[in-house]
């Protein structure tokens, strides 16, 4: 894997490299059986199979792929914390299904999560992870708690099927849930609902990390999801994040999730960075640092 070295440029932003997730790392967020039988199962393969606790296809270079991927999330909020300005984790497999105890939906580690607990365990506060993937973060969801809220939209009742209610958990953290109809909703209705929601939620969960897990499967044409909303959402997105982290002075860490149209994918990334270049944010006019573990 080539890790892009920092100078490398992605518009205005700046590339950075990953680095493998630890063990340990991996470990507070999934169990340990969990990791060991990924471990188990990746190294027996002859050839690509499904993994035995989901719907995750894999073979003998997953691993290594999906712990790059974690450690990449992990940069990222590390990066966004050390620097001030929004990071985006360009990394596949994406994570959000991945529970502590199974991984599905494509996802063997759950990337965001993993990069919100290393952020919790180094510097305390809380964090929220935002989801606006189309499909649930199930894996998310399961995991929430101690310091970690999970705020998300998706159509309902979409695969996996979960994501109908929320919750308040202890100490403050919350559960999130907005279900949308699979039909679809207006570009317009979405972009209200997350400009009404997010900051709803971030005022009472009080934040000092927003770990995004940004799926763009929404996007009409999507041949996974497509929730019917133009591409021109994601900028929009990126402004109510930006004004939610300058209230709460929290650093912003965005982490890839779904989106399989190519084009719509690439043009929604571009607008994130645009929205940072073009000083949205009040707390800083930086520009945005861009990590992948390809």
């Amino acid at each position: 894997m080539v890790a892009l070295r920092l100078g490398d440029r992605f518009g205005d932003g700046v590339f950075l490299g990953a680095r493998d997730a630890s063990d340990d790392e991996l470990s507070a967020v999934h169990t340990p059986a969990y990791l060991e039988l990924v471990k188990r199962e990746c190294a027996s393969l002859g050839r690509a199979r499904y993994l035995s606790t989901g719907d995750v296809v894999i073979d003998d270079t997953s691993l290594a792929v999906a712990r790059r991927a974690a450690g990449g999330a992990i940069v990222a909020a590390e990066t966004a914390v050390a620097t001030g300005k929004p990071t985006f984790a360009l990394v596949r497999p994406p994570g959000h299904h991945a529970e502590a105890k199974a991984g599905m939906g494509f996802c063997l580690f759950n990337n965001a999560a993993i990069a919100a607990r290393a952020h919790l365990r180094a510097r305390g506060g809380r964090a929220l992870v935002v989801d606006f993937d189309y499909h649930h973060g199930n894996g998310t969801q399961d995991v929430a708690g101690d310091g970690l809220s999970y705020v998300s939209t998706h159509a309902h009742p979409a695969y996996p099927g979960t994501g109908a209610r929320s919750c308040d958990l202890a100490n403050g953290d919350e559960i999130v849930n907005v279900p949308l109809p699979v039909t679809g909703v207006s570009t317009e209705a979405f972009v209200a609902t997350w400009e009404r929601l997010l900051p709803a939620v971030a005022r009472r969960v009080k934040p000092t990390m927003l770990v995004i897990s940004a799926g763009f499967d929404y996007v009409k044409g999507d041949p996974v999801g497509d929730l019917g909303v133009d591409i021109d959402a994601a900028g929009h997105l990126a402004a109510v994040i930006n004004a939610t982290a300058a209230e709460h002075d929290a650093n912003i860490a965005y982490v890839l999730e779904g989106g399989y149209d190519i084009n719509a994918l690439t043009e929604s990334i571009a607008q994130i960075v645009e929205a940072s270049d073009a000083g949205r944010i009040e707390s800083s006019s930086a520009d945005p640092g861009v990590l992948r573990n390809d």
